[in-house]
């Protein structure tokens, strides 16, 4: 028997953990002799308050959910990719070649390759951490680790290499050809009369998103690879038993997570930037990992967690650069380290007295049903 209903477990915990952490945000802003209720606004206003933020909130969104999906599909069974990061830089070298080298009359050839070129990229990065835990036993968090600094090293070799753009001082690639470059949400919604900041991030890579979270879905609870996955997640000794080969899930399972992050890369690379730069992913591969652990996995859950973190991103830029609270942006990753603490680390702290309420109501019903 479940100890709490399911709609606790996924809605109540994270929503009281989020609570937390904003009480102990706002004693922190509180300490620096600033106003958390003015600081709060001023976030919300600055992630949600016009169409050009709002925008831009969802651009990051887009970001996390694929990083977080990336990460609940490699929990699943029950390994910890820790590389999305490394992988979602890979990514964008895949989209980076393929918009390159490639000249496409249309933007959605374009967009078809480029998923391909990321995903290809992302999953050949995870390939040998895989393979390394697979056959080797070595943990995949510290060969993921390590092959997140490789693959900075990697692009920054070819960003200041082959692939520089010519004349450029940056370590950049050339810019996209006009016909790779994704549909802005101001192109998307001009046939249908909406009108939308045209300055806004937010692209056509946001759709791609949410069919991925569909498919992720699809994939975890309505496939028998999703069955062996889950299988292989709660116990290998039994997966084993059931005939499930370990070796088999662990390649396919961080090939799928692998792709997930590279496909990040359609967002930033070639639906914002336009071209491959140093530092594009900026900390969404790690982010990912704390939109995995508040989202529990579901795709429903990551795409709300995302959106929340998106907030967090956007407002908090806003925040910091607001001239009357002079709160420093280092503050955001304050806030959005406590958001990590408490729905990760944390989570017993909340979980332990909500299932022991839980269990007491239902006893408390079941001793008036017997009467």
């Amino acid at each position: 028997m479940e100890k709490m209903p399911k709609w606790a477990d996924v809605v109540l915990i994270p929503l009281i953990s989020l609570i937390l952490a904003a009480i102990i945000s706002g004693l922190v802003i509180l300490a620096l002799g600033s106003n958390p209720i003015a600081a709060l606004q001023v976030m919300l206003n600055g992630a949600l308050g016009s169409q050009y933020n709002f925008g831009n909130t969802i651009y990051y969104a887009t970001n996390f959910i694929f990083t977080g999906l990336a990460v609940a599909v490699a929990a699943h069974a029950g390994l910890f990719n820790i590389g999305g990061e490394g992988q979602a830089m890979l990514g964008g070298l895949g989209v980076a070649i393929v918009c390159l080298m490639i000249p496409f009359p249309h933007w959605s050839l374009a967009l078809v390759c480029s998923i391909v070129g990321a995903a290809a990229a992302g999953a050949a990065w995870a390939f040998v951490p895989a393979y390394l835990q697979a056959k080797r036993g070595s943990h995949i968090v510290i060969t993921t680790i390590m092959f997140n600094q490789m693959a900075f090293a990697l692009l920054n070799y070819l960003l200041v290499g082959p692939l520089k753009s010519p004349g450029g001082m940056e370590p950049a690639s050339a810019s996209f050809p006009a016909t790779t470059h994704l549909p802005s949400f101001h192109d998307m919604l001009a046939p249908f009369g909406i009108a939308f900041s045209r300055g806004a991030m937010a692209n056509f890579s946001f759709v791609i998103a949410i069919i991925a979270a569909a498919a992720v879905w699809v994939l975890i609870w309505h496939t028998r690879l999703g069955y062996e996955m889950r299988s292989l997640g709660k116990s290998e000794p039994a997966a084993k038993y059931a005939g499930i080969n370990p070796f088999r899930i662990i390649m396919i399972t961080m090939a799928i997570s692998g792709g997930l992050a590279g496909m990040m890369a359609l967002n930033n690379v070639q639906g914002e930037a336009e071209r491959l730069i140093l530092g594009a992913v900026e900390g969404a591969g790690f982010i990912g990992i704390a939109v995995a652990l508040m989202g529990r996995n579901h795709p429903v859950g990551i795409v709300l967690a995302a959106l929340l973190f998106g907030v967090l991103y956007q407002g908090g830029m806003s925040l910091s650069q607001d001239q009357t609270l002079r709160i420093p942006r280092e503050l955001v990753v304050v806030i959005q380290a406590l958001v990590i603490l408490f729905t990760g680390a944390l989570d017993t702290m909340v979980r332990t007295p909500l299932e022991r309420l839980f269990i007491s109501l239902r006893g408390g019903r079941s001793a008036k049903a017997a009467e």
